[in-house]
């Protein structure tokens, strides 16, 4: 669906300085710490050493002491399930509560806030003798992670200069997904050190960026729009000035102004949200990170190894497996980096979502239904234990290659920039809450029931992910506008030009005057 032209008349001087840089880089640096909790769980609850400790009903059926089993079914285990999945309720709830620390102490003190949790979490995990040390570790682990999707995006967000937001935050994707990979790294050479007990220092490692994190976040100033919105005018002024390299920064510091007197006149944002003129916004932090968890391709994130030892790999190949797939996606964001300011938003959107179809019009089905078809035609509907080809797992792992390629430069960095970007001031944390929010139940769901669909559905389940491919795709056309190049104080606008949005963000007066009419 076309767009009008945005017509932005005010452009904001200043350039990308030295300083906004680091910022922006030590910010992003939370997402390797929530990349690498993302991978190392996966990898862990595959270890032979882990399961017999702490899920021995699970290890004997993975290792057929008991009987043969179904190979679908061998790792379905609730119990199993909820040591990954336990954090990102935790997540959940934190990410909500996060709203009103990084509305009245500010993004920075949130993220400190979030990287203490992180730390703790970690070391919890990393010196567990009991599920139950396993699970606070992980309740931990998703506060910190709460506060910190909460906050880093909006931070992000706010202290780069337009021109340069989109390739700036997308560096906390690309801090996910090198934790991703070096947590795929850790698990695959710790775990036959330590007489079995490398998973200990797969969990506790974890600390480490937790640290550096929080000690960054204390040296960070705060963001411009914070400090306004806190009544520092003058320390918002010369953080200005700094970060955008020029004295002439009133253009800027008028709006932020303007925006944050809007704000205070909102008591109950929540509630604001709901409000027609926020509709546009409200869809975007819904169905974006619903979309973007639901593409499945955090089941490969989570579960790799187990989904490779579900499917016939030796316990060593299948972390192996994990290492080469999570190698993808930094060098795959780091194109989205380059692009994203030069192609747009919606270009990515579309190509991601087409080079995830692109086997459809190749070889007629998507990658995740060549794979069903590769583990259907070896295991069938009985999943009869035994070993996949080489063949065969040269086909899965390249198939899944090429899908993580394509999420990792559109849907993977684009589902944590464009809600950051489009909210207003008076509901940006709010919003970004619910977007957290969003994620974190999408993410609960998939990461508490994979192994029970997987057992239920077999291969049929990357079916199921398979038709939310076309169907976000299809969202992205007819509902996603360009945020390319426009100013975060300007962003209404995207909305007035937008053919279909325009209708619920005019005034009643002139959406009465064009009723009838798709382009307002």
């Amino acid at each position: 669906m076309e767009e009008k032209a945005i017509d932005i008349s005010m452009k904001y001087p200043g350039k990308l300085t030295f300083r906004v840089v680091v910022t922006c880089v030590m910010a992003a640096t939370g997402g390797l710490i929530f990349g690498y909790d993302h991978g190392v769980s996966g990898g862990v609850t595959s270890m032979d050493t882990f399961l017999e400790k702490f899920f021995p009903s699970v290890y004997a059926k993975e290792s057929n002491m008991k009987h043969n089993t179904n190979q679908y079914c061998k790792f379905d285990s609730q119990i199993l399930t909820l040591f990954t999945s336990s954090l990102y309720l935790t997540a959940l709830v934190a990410g909500l509560g996060a709203s009103s620390i990084t509305r009245l102490m500010g993004r920075r003190a949130t993220m400190i806030i979030g990287g203490l949790f992180f730390v703790a979490g970690a070391l919890f995990n990393g010196l567990a003798m009991s599920i139950w040390m396993l699970i606070l570790g992980r309740m931990l682990l998703g506060f910190g992670i709460g506060c910190a999707n909460q906050s880093v995006p909006i931070y992000v967000s706010e202290m780069a200069p337009y021109k340069y937001r989109g390739a700036l935050n997308m560096c906390f994707q690309l801090s996910i997904t090198i934790g991703i990979f070096v947590a795929n790294l850790f698990n695959y050479y710790f775990v036959h050190i330590l007489n079995g007990q490398g998973w200990r220092l797969s969990l506790g490692l974890g600390a480490v960026p937790a640290v550096i994190f929080v000690v960054g976040s204390f040296c960070l100033p705060e963001s411009p729009s914070s400090l306004v919105e806190r009544g520092s005018l003058d320390k918002a002024r010369n953080e200005l000035v700094k970060i955008r390299g020029t004295p002439n920064v009133d253009a800027e510091l008028n709006d932020i102004i303007a925006a944050s007197e809007a704000s205070k006149l909102v008591k109950h944002p929540w509630a604001t949200l709901r409000q027609r003129k926020y509709r546009p916004q409200l869809v975007m932090a819904i169905c974006i990170p619903f979309f973007q968890q639901f593409t499945g391709l955090n089941v490969i994130t989570f579960y790799a190894p187990i989904l490779f030892r579900s499917i016939g790999f030796g316990s060593t190949a299948s972390l192996m497996s994990a290492v080469i797939i999570g190698s993808c996606k930094p060098v795959s964001t780091l194109v989205s980096i380059i692009l994203v300011d030069k192609c747009g938003r919606r270009s990515l959107f579309l190509e991601g979502g087409a080079q995830m179809l692109i086997c459809q019009y190749a070889s007629v089905f998507p990658p995740q239904i060549i794979m069903a078809i590769a583990i259907g035609i070896e295991f069938g509907t009985s999943g009869n234990p035994g070993v996949l080809p080489k063949w065969y797992a040269y086909v899965i792992v390249a198939v899944i290659c090429v899908y993580v390629a394509g999420y990792a430069w559109s849907w993977g960095p684009l589902g944590w920039l464009v809600p950051s970007e489009v909210f207003a001031l008076e509901v940006r944390p709010a919003a970004q809450s619910i977007t957290v929010a969003v994620n974190m139940i999408s993410t609960f769901f998939i990461a508490q029931f994979f192994t029970s669909m997987l057992c239920h559905l077999k291969f049929g389940l990357f079916i199921f992910f398979g038709c939310f491919v076309v169907v976000m795709t299809t969202f992205v056309y007819k509902l996603v506008p360009e945020t390319k190049g426009i100013p975060i104080e300007e962003m209404s606008k995207v909305w007035e030009k937008h053919p279909f949005w325009c209708t619920f963000v005019q005034p009643t007066e002139a959406t009465e005057m064009n009723k009838g009419s798709s382009k307002c």
